[in-house]
């Protein structure tokens, strides 16, 4: 990270002075109303903001809480000890953790080094986001991001993505925008935090989960991205060493939908992207993502987009 922002974000606050000085709790009435546990955005935000950010209060234990905004935790330096829905966890330089407004969670004193960077961001500032992530929907894009913008109740994403650069890079610009006096800075943001996002979406393989049963489902949405056009539950179950029931199981807990239909979702969306951005006939199209039969991907096709494969194309 620059050394100038790192300087300014490992700053000791008023709040860590008086901490330093004696006082054994965090003052409540800068996050909290009355005695709820509940962090509240408007306290943090200024007025009329939807997205800021807070260094991490060092030198004394954060008890548990939840918030009523999206919060995204970023390590510039050291490190951070959490206990989250129960979990504990630590947080490590170059790490982001992502947590949703249902997460109740507790934090361990921190060192002067240990720098962490809170992002309060409330869930309106993301529809100005998704337009980033393309135009391809499929299962696995929404899944991670309801998870990110807090539209279901999963707890926490944690992205193990110390080494890869262009996150790094993109945090550090959302970092340097919120700080600095830039002009057009909400657009910068939203663009800046949808290739983020799409960034993230790529690097699914540095997640860790609050549960077991939540990668097993990641993992099934990723095989759905790689293997749509042959692959199969039967083959995904042996792979995880789950019984094929109990896996079909997780899966419609945890995206509200089953395997069938999530491949379907993914055959039709990447039908559509062909359609869209090649020259190839509707035929081959249909057998590349997985129908043989040309007929019933028609109608499959019509059913999910109102046309014909022929008319979506005409009208791209």
């Amino acid at each position: 990270m620059n050394h100038d922002l790192l300087n300014k974000l490992s700053a000791v606050t008023d709040e860590e002075k008086k901490i330093l000085a004696g006082e054994a709790r965090i003052d409540r009435s800068i996050y909290m109303d009355g005695t709820r546990d509940v962090i509240s955005g408007d306290k943090l935000l200024p007025s009329g903001r939807i997205i800021t950010i807070r260094p991490h209060t060092r030198f004394v234990a954060f008890p548990e809480h939840i918030h009523d905004y999206v919060e995204m935790v970023y390590m510039c330096s050291g490190e951070t000890r959490h206990v989250i829905n129960g979990n504990e966890l630590i947080l490590h330089e170059g790490e982001l953790l992502m947590l949703g407004q249902h997460a109740r969670q507790s934090i361990a004193p921190a060192g002067e080094d240990d720098v962490a960077v809170n992002f309060i961001v409330r869930p309106a500032f993301f529809s100005g986001t998704l337009p980033f992530l393309g135009e391809e929907e499929t299962p696995l894009r929404s899944f991670v991001t309801s998870c990110l913008t807090g539209q279901n109740e999963t707890g926490y994403l944690l992205f193990r993505v110390a080494g890869v650069l262009p996150v790094q890079n993109l945090i550090e610009n959302l970092l340097y925008t919120l700080t600095e006096q830039v002009p057009n800075r909400r657009g910068i943001l939203q663009s800046t935090m949808g290739l983020l996002f799409a960034q993230l979406l790529n690097h699914t393989d540095t997640l860790q989960f609050e549960t077991p049963e939540q990668g097993a489902v990641v993992t099934v949405l990723r095989y759905i991205e790689e293997r749509y056009a042959d692959g199969s539950l039967g083959e995904i179950a042996e792979r995880l060493h789950y019984e094929l029931p109990y896996l079909s199981r997780l899966i419609r807990k945890g995206t509200g939908k089953n395997y069938t239909e999530l491949l379907q979702e993914k055959r039709l969306s990447q039908a559509a992207w062909l359609l869209r951005n090649t020259d190839r006939k509707v035929d081959e199209i249909s057998l590349s993502v997985g129908y043989e039969n040309v007929s019933y991907f028609h109608r499959l096709f019509a059913a999910r987009f109102g046309q014909s494969p022929k008319k979506y194309r005409d009208c791209k």
